[in-house]
């Protein structure tokens, strides 16, 4: 139950024809402390309620809880969420042994790109392809639930 992740700023949008898959992700927060975050989302056509917990003082590793429901559940959930709705589009990037997860934000945070790439070992070496920019792993203002309520739009 331990999430391993690494998070980085996309310099170029190259990676889109390297995807091997693609979906929509909406979510939204039940919770939005750092220190337990509840999160409902909508990925394709599943639901998913997911419980995270403070990221430790690198910002890689943290306690991570997730069920998938069903659509109807997490679209019902959905509407007690607090303000501010995560949408954007997921691309499944492999390269070597790994999978780069990127996403593409919509709405309030349009512009945004950033890739995740999930490891065994915080020391774990990955390969890094040439649209991979600044490592943002440890700048809270990237995860979601700070997205949610400040989004990227109202940082210039």
């Amino acid at each position: 139950m331990l999430e391993i992740e690494r998070k980085f700023l996309v310099s170029s949008t190259d990676f889109i024809s390297e995807s091997k898959n693609q979906y929509r992700i909406v979510q939204g927060y039940l919770n939005s402390n750092p220190e337990r975050t509840v999160r409902i989302r909508i990925k394709g056509d599943k639901g998913y309620l997911t419980i995270k917990g403070k990221g430790n003082e690198s910002g890689i590793s943290r306690f991570e809880w997730e069920k998938e429901i069903s659509t109807t559940e997490a679209e019902s959930l959905l509407l007690l969420c607090e303000k501010g709705v995560i949408d954007k589009i997921r691309y499944e990037i492999p390269l070597g042994k790994h999978t780069y997860e990127v996403d593409v934000f919509f709405g309030e945070n349009e512009g945004l790109i950033v890739a995740e790439i999930e490891l065994q070992s915080e020391i774990e070496s990955f390969e890094k392809p040439n649209w991979l920019g600044e490592e943002v792993t440890s700048d809270e203002r990237y995860y979601n639930a700070y997205l949610s309520h400040h989004p990227f739009n109202d940082w210039k």
